[in-house]
């Protein structure tokens, strides 16, 4: 059984690869009784639970294939009955593991418990129910699940509030304020007479999800300034809805703020450009990250980029036109595509220069976005891309764009990058019939 504790001090330390241990997922089962009272359950998502003198109160719930899992690890800790569930937002990996309890509370004739979360969250699961089929296809992609079925019933809350509500259950306060970050309707939950923060996804051990490229709008701003309101609390141990607890003030504060420097960092630089009339193009090939910031081992693109980053802001701020007059009104994509292979000599001649510029970018100087081997894998996406899409049929084309996206997934850092170029892949090897050469 992995000791959590023991393995967050390691990666703070930088002695262990957060890459390897992803923060998203790569650690279920087992339970880190943080203090006296109060448990982590490191699952996909966690499960902070605390008990009191009405029973437990859980800060989320995690997903609908772990929930039972969950349940059993909480009941070797305490049979307490479950009172309040608290739910940090409404993504489905932290909401579905209520009806495990209201189960075992209808056998043993319990109260069931009570769900709060944000006013928010009951248009999410709507939206969540109107929009099923697309988030099963999204999510196979990101994730490389195929088959996923994005469900379409949920557990509501019995009680939501709009920016902050104080919850004394048990002789214990939880304090529960509002957020706008990864989602519009983020909850953080404090409990000061033990110094205990729980954030939810706004710190996940990773460079924050604020990009999503397959997402709705985030909002990287609004996040920073909840970070820093949560520093000013003095947080002596931090339990994230992903990753691992942070224990010490010191590290608390530290990693809280430096999460929120790098994503003020982002909106700033490209506002900066949106405001003196920059293309989405010029920005997204201008703006980084602090590199001290990303050297973090709490801060690594493993799961989203900043790259990502500075498209959603563009988005919250600028709307879709991209500066582009071309994108305005563009024509069909497979016109173009037929067009620009007809004056390089052909499809094939597009497919060929992408294979070429891909196999260059080993032998070319690399180190991440920016790098010559960074450039000649884009550019290789491009003419990959153009060229299916002037010769979808082409078994040789295809070939071509799964061994150049699959190279790009490869090489790719985050979980939506590898997501969407593998994905990628795998449509051309089934189009050619056969796996790459």
């Amino acid at each position: 059984m992995i000791d959590v504790l023991e393995l967050a001090d390691r990666l703070w330390r930088g002695e262990a690869d957060i890459a390897s241990t992803h923060p998203v997922g790569g650690v279920t089962g087992g339970l880190a009784e943080v203090d006296a009272g109060i448990a982590f359950v490191p699952s996909f998502a966690n499960v902070s639970a605390f008990t009191t003198g009405a029973g437990l109160v859980l800060v989320d719930t995690g997903s609908s294939f772990l929930a039972r899992s969950v349940h059993s690890t909480l009941r070797e800790w305490t049979p307490d009955r479950l009172d309040t569930a608290i739910y940090s937002h409404g993504h489905i990996d932290h909401v579905f593991g209520v009806p495990v309890f209201e189960e075992e509370a209808a056998e043993k004739g319990w109260d069931p418990p009570t769900v709060v979360a944000h006013d928010a969250l009951p248009a999410r699961f709507d939206r969540y129910i109107l929009t099923a089929g697309y988030n099963g296809v999204i999510n196979q992609r990101q994730f490389q699940i195929p088959g996923l079925a994005w469900p379409t019933e949920y557990r509501y809350p019995d009680r939501t509030y709009t920016d902050r509500l104080d919850l004394e259950i048990g002789g214990t306060m939880f304090s529960l304020h509002h957020a706008r970050g990864e989602t519009d309707d983020h909850t953080w939950t404090w409990i000061a007479e033990r110094k205990v923060l729980c954030c939810g996804d706004l710190f996940i051990w990773a460079s924050p999800n604020a990009g999503n490229p397959q997402k709705v709008q985030r909002y990287p701003r609004e996040w920073a300034a909840a970070l820093r309101e949560m520093v000013a609390l003095a947080p002596e141990v931090l339990l994230p809805g992903h990753g691992f607890p942070v224990v010490g003030a010191d590290r608390v504060r530290q990693a809280l703020s430096e999460t929120a420097a790098m994503l003020d960092s982002l909106v700033d630089q490209t506002l900066d450009l949106m405001n003196a009339g920059a293309r989405l193009d010029e920005i997204l090939h201008t703006v980084r990250a602090p590199a001290e910031l990303l050297e973090r081992p709490y801060l690594r693109p493993v799961y989203d980029e900043p790259e990502f980053v500075v498209r959603n802001v563009w988005r919250q701020y600028g709307g879709w036109y991209d500066g582009n007059p071309a994108q305005l009104k563009p024509a069909a994509e497979a016109a173009l595509a037929r067009e620009l292979a007809e004056l390089a000599g052909g499809a094939g001649a597009l497919a060929d220069r992408a294979l070429e510029l891909a196999v260059s970018a080993e032998s070319l100087p690399g180190g991440g976005d920016g790098s010559e081997a960074d450039g000649a894998l884009r550019l290789a996406g491009h003419l990959a891309e153009l060229a299916s899409q002037a010769a979808p049929d082409d078994a040789g084309v295809q070939r071509v764009r799964a061994a150049v996206f699959g190279r790009r997934a490869r090489e790719a850092s985050s979980t939506m990058a590898r997501g969407v170029f593998s994905w990628a892949a795998r449509e051309s090897e089934d189009r050619a019939g056969s796996p790459p050469g």
